[in-house]
């Protein structure tokens, strides 16, 4: 199965169909959100074309081709206009003998309970990574519209025991194989 990974659209019309295009080219059989759809945070400038209702109208149809975790600027208020759960703190996938555990608020100094090789799939951070710690993994995708520290509007793929970090344009710029 392929899975795309996507974080932090925060409410941005611009990035979210950007996000949705590559979807849509990856052909991913499920989009797995990690966080902060709609709201931009008192902490983030308003991404491009921030117009939190049209993005609620691009993600709505695809509800049953999204996986979603709770984001720190996800509440509520979101859910009720959105077709789909967001409010999980957590979910889980399994690959390859690991667990994957999709989050937005558990991080590398506030653990989930992970097994020897398992990775943490976090948002949060709009930051790219893969890091390979002594028991587990930490990735991030970064950020599809407020990416931080020089890196690229970005999302992740998952395929057959390959993860690729991707720009918005498709470009693979970082891979990982478990």
């Amino acid at each position: 199965m392929k899975y795309m990974f996507a974080s932090d659209v925060h409410g941005s019309a611009y990035y979210c169909r950007k996000m949705l295009e590559a979807y849509d080219e990856e052909k991913a059989e499920r989009l797995v959100l990690l966080g902060d759809l709609l709201y931009h945070g008192p902490r983030n400038d308003l991404p491009k074309e921030y117009a939190p209702k049209e993005v609620i109208a691009m993600l709505n149809p695809r509800k049953k081709d999204l996986l979603c975790v709770r984001g720190n600027c996800d509440t509520e208020v979101d859910q009720m206009v959105l077709e789909f759960p967001i409010l999980a703190d957590y979910g889980f996938l399994y690959e390859k003998g690991r667990m994957i555990f999709l989050t937005h608020v558990f991080n590398e100094k506030n653990l989930p309970m992970l097994g020897k090789g398992d990775i943490l799939l976090h948002g949060h951070t709009h930051v790219p990574v893969c890091r390979e710690h002594e028991d587990y993994i930490y990735m991030n995708p970064g950020s599809v519209s407020i990416p931080k520290e020089n890196s690229a509007h970005s999302y992740m793929t998952y395929e057959d025991g390959l993860f690729q970090w991707k720009d918005l344009d498709g470009q693979v710029y970082m891979e990982y194989r478990i």
